[in-house]
């Protein structure tokens, strides 16, 4: 694992037991999936701002040919 950081914070105890019982996991693990989610939806929202300004040229026969 890469470099980590202890902290505190104060969480709405409901939220958080929410947020567990969604992802099966404790709270550490809740904790980190929480913050990933946010900021893949970052990079997301990102790339949408992206859209119709990168113009790509596939041709989607030679990538199908290209699996087999």
């Amino acid at each position: 694992m890469s470099d980590t950081q202890k902290i505190t914070a104060h969480v709405p105890i409901d939220l958080l037991r929410r947020a567990k019982a969604a992802t099966g996991a404790g709270t550490t693990e809740t904790i980190r999936l929480g913050l990933d989610l946010l900021a893949a939806s970052k990079a997301a929202r990102e790339v949408r701002g992206l859209r119709g300004t990168v113009r790509l040229d596939l041709d989607l026969t030679d990538l199908r040919r290209d699996r087999r």
